[in-house]
């Protein structure tokens, strides 16, 4: 495999967790993988991608970083942690409407200096709202990097090829369940993986490919070649899930955030009601159906995500059910 260079700020391996009394309810051996638990901005995923692109924006000179992504991505505030933690301005643009309030990740990107684009949908190509922000800051002698959603291209999907191999170092067997969204993080396991007696499974959380085998063939034809990689797939050696988005991307919905009052309870490990929450309730659907078989090894990577909890939209619905349980005297 040809040698990526990145700036090495993690502290690693995130720590695989046995979960004994989901285990017992579900008759399965649960495990969780803890990329929630990475060290900058709250945590989550993308610091891994971030890790490759950062190293290439200072190998550029870059002085501002640039993403995109939802009003609340994950994504865009973790690139806002690590510009904040290496000197860098960074802006996020969203194709996306104002919540009504500073919250959630809007409120972290805040916090940590980060600037916001948020551009109702009115037919103006996300790409172009990019190239305004690129010039505004080179205008104002700046050096921009830009960053793909996600940071899923075939440099931030490094990151979790890296973390396949991490992965490997833990455990020998088992059955991993990821969120897909932007594919980054699937695409990187699966490569990682590949070969191995690891099994990986993804669950789509929005309904964002016409033909989802043909773009993972597509992403995993990129890697390859530009990983110079020795392996190969077809279309039906990627298990994405598409059963299970529910209604669409980040929308509340009941049985998501059933699933995410459950793993609290039982195991005080906090899911988010978009990513997390959703493939923890695909767990379980499956378990009840039998797609996962009684005493079977899963390994649930933990993406992030807490503070979408706190979005509007999320939030309210909580409220309405959990309101019960407060005394207020």
């Amino acid at each position: 495999m040809k040698k990526f260079q990145k700036e090495r700020f993690l502290h690693l391996p995130t720590p695989l967790e046995y979960l004994p009394t989901l285990s017992k309810d579900l008759g399965i051996s649960l495990y969780i993988k803890r990329d929630d638990l990475t060290n900058l901005g709250g945590g989550g995923n993308k610091l891994r991608k971030l890790e490759y692109f950062l190293y290439d924006a200072k190998a550029k000179g870059a002085t501002a970083l640039v993403t995109v992504g939802g009003a609340q991505t994950n994504h865009g505030r973790l690139t806002a942690a690590v510009a904040a933690k290496y000197g860098m301005k960074c802006t996020i643009v969203a194709i996306d409407e104002y919540p009504g309030e500073v919250s959630a990740n809007i409120l972290l990107d805040r916090i940590m200096g980060a600037d916001l684009v948020l551009h109702k949908d009115d037919g103006t190509p996300l790409m172009d709202l990019v190239g305004r922000v690129m010039r505004k800051y080179e205008n104002a002698g700046e050096i921009p990097y830009f960053i793909p959603m996600g940071g899923s291209n075939q440099l931030g999907a490094l990151g979790y090829y890296d973390c396949a191999k991490e992965l490997l170092e833990q455990t020998k067997d088992g059955r991993v369940f990821v969120a897909v969204g932007s594919m980054g993080t699937y695409m990187g396991l699966y490569c990682g993986l590949c070969n191995s007696s690891i099994r990986l499974t993804g669950i789509l959380i929005g309904p964002f490919y016409e033909d989802v085998k043909s773009y993972t063939l597509d992403y995993f034809n990129q890697c390859k070649d530009s990983w110079e990689l020795d392996i190969s797939a077809g279309p039906a050696g990627f298990d994405i899930r598409t059963e299970f988005i529910r209604g669409g991307y980040n929308n509340p919905v009941r049985e998501v955030r059933e699933a995410v009052y459950e793993m609290a309870r039982k195991e005080a490990i906090l899911l988010d009601p978009c990513y997390t929450g959703k493939v923890y309730a695909a767990i379980r659907d499956m378990v009840a159906t039998g797609d996962i078989k009684q005493g079977e090894k899963i390994i649930f990577l933990h993406t992030g995500g807490l503070p979408g909890i706190n979005t509007p939209s999320h939030r309210c619905e909580m409220e309405k059910e959990l309101i019960a349980g407060i005394t207020i005297e």
